[in-house]
This record gives structure tokens, C-alpha cells and sequence, in this order.
């Protein structure tokens, strides 16, 4: 990827900037708005968000930028780059509004179509997660690699639900259940990109997660990728970041969670007789 060790130093310093003005704020009052019954946005989401357009706007002008809570300002002629910039200024809002200390800040560069980069920092816990597609992934410098557990009933796995829940809920919380009654555990953090993080790292085994947006997935996906794992959508087909749907495990509970979702899918189809 040309000019790689520009961006990603780019994509480094921007995430770790979010950080420190996330920590400013972290735990006092903040302005608080709703998009949505449940969905919220704070003026920290939306100065993050500025900070980083102004700086990729000033080094890399004809890049593109998906990012949550601001349009794209950039005319289509500007976008002929093939670069685009996906950004989640504050993945975990709503534990950063509640003062759980569960978020990040995630960014992932598209080069064509294809994620080449992706960092995610945690400012709580200062880990700065990197991925460089071919390159590994990495946590604080060093390597990562997802678990080894191989079998469902010994793993820990992660899940989340979308803003829509209260309308969309039953299937999802159903599907909960089924991964409840054949895992040890199952956890619901609040931050997808944070959860695909921790699969990278092999301190959850596997996730997996319905309508998410590219800014959720994106930079984590790779993360898992690149530290040895398998991501594809909840069909086992090949993820698109920009569909919503996510699976991401080591390969063996990968095709065991696989067939999780196919029984629950085969058993809960509408108008099904017996």
C-alpha cells in the first residue's frame, strides 16, 4: 500500500488523540443527545470525530471518510483515491455516557474495497491494538494470537445487540440463548470493536453480533485476521463490513458456532411445520 508508514502513523496518532479527549471528559458531565430511543451521541463523539476529519483532511486530501456521527463533506471526484478512512470516534457510548469504562476509538483504512489497516485504542487501559494486513496483529507491540479452546463448551464468548432491539429483539435474544446452553460463558460488553479486540487476543474465543455498522467491524475484523482467526458473516460467507453481520472465532469454534446459527436459523423459520 503506498505511503502505508504515513497513514498508519496517521491512523495511530488520531486514535490515541481520541483517547486522551475521551479521558477528559470520561466520568464528568457531558452533553448527551438521542438518535434514537436508546442510540446516544455525545458533543465528545462529534469533537472526536472533527479532530480526526481535520486531520486526515489536511495530510491525505483526497481521501475518503465513513465515519458515525458527521457526512462526508468530500465531493466524488475527491474520492477516486480508493482510500476511505472508517472511523468510530467512541465505540461504547453508551457505557461512555453511563461511566463504564468500556470503550475505544477505531479506525480502519479501505484501500479499494479491501481493509489494509486497523487500529483500535482503549484508553482506559492504555492498549493500543494494530493491524497491517499481511503484518500480524499486535497488542501494545506485541504479537497476537487468537485462543486455542477448540471446543464450544469450554469457551467464552462475546455477543451485542442492536439500537433496534426493542423492535427487532426476540430472534437475537432466542440465538443467545442457544450459544448460553452449549458455551461456558457468554459476556455483553457494549463495544463490538473492543469485543473483536479481545478475540484477537484470545481472551474471548469467539463473537458475533447482527446490524452493525462498517465503523463497528471494520478495524477489528482485521485484528482477527491477521492474529490467526476466522471472520466471516453469520452465514460462514465472506464478510462484508458494510451488511452488518459479523462471526469472528479461531477456526475450529468458528465452524462450531457455524453450526449453531444454521440449527437455530433451520428450527425458527417462519411459518415452519412439523
Amino acid at each position: 500500500m503506498p505511503g502505508d508508514s504515513k497513514i498508519l502513523k496517521t491512523a495511530i496518532e488520531i486514535v490515541l488523540r481520541a483517547g486522551e479527549m475521551q479521558m477528559i471528559h470520561f466520568g464528568r458531565d457531558v452533553q448527551i443527545s438521542k438518535k434514537g430511543i436508546i442510540d446516544l451521541v455525545t458533543q465528545v463523539d462529534i469533537e472526536i470525530e472533527q479532530m480526526a476529519r481535520k486531520t486526515i483532511g489536511e495530510r491525505f486530501p483526497t481521501h475518503a471518510v465513513l465515519a458515525e456521527e458527521l457526512p462526508d463533506s468530500l465531493s466524488s471526484e475527491a474520492k477516486s483515491s480508493g482510500y476511505c478512512w472508517i472511523f468510530d470516534p467512541i465505540d461504547g457510548t453508551v457505557n461512555y455516557a453511563h461511566g463504564l469504562p468500556i470503550f475505544c476509538s477505531s479506525l480502519a483504512i479501505e484501500v479499494d474495497g479491501r481493509v489494509e489497516i486497523g487500529v483500535v485504542y482503549d484508553p482506559t487501559r492504555e492498549e493500543l491494538f494494530v493491524a497491517q494486513r499481511g503484518s500480524g496483529a499486535s497488542l501494545n507491540g506485541t504479537p497476537l494470537l487468537v485462543s486455542s479452546t477448540s471446543i464450544l463448551l469450554d469457551s467464552i464468548l462475546c455477543t451485542g445487540f442492536p439500537y433496534d432491539v426493542h423492535d427487532m429483539g426476540d430472534d437475537m435474544i432466542n440465538l443467545f440463548g442457544s450459544f448460553v446452553k452449549r458455551a461456558r460463558a457468554v459476556r455483553r460488553l457494549g463495544s463490538a470493536a473492543l469485543d473483536l479486540c479481545y478475540v484477537a487476543a484470545g481472551r474471548l474465543d469467539g463473537f458475533w453480533e447482527q446490524r452493525l455498522q462498517a465503523w463497528d467491524i471494520a478495524a477489528g475484523a482485521l485484528l482477527v485476521e491477521e492474529a490467526g482467526g476466522c471472520v466471516t458473516d453469520l452465514g460462514g460467507e465472506d464478510l462484508n463490513i458494510r451488511t452488518g453481520d459479523v462471526l469472528a472465532a479461531n477456526y475450529p469454534l468458528h465452524s462450531q458456532m457455524c453450526e449453531v446459527i444454521r440449527s437455530f436459523l433451520a428450527n425458527n423459520l417462519p411459518n415452519k411445520t412439523n
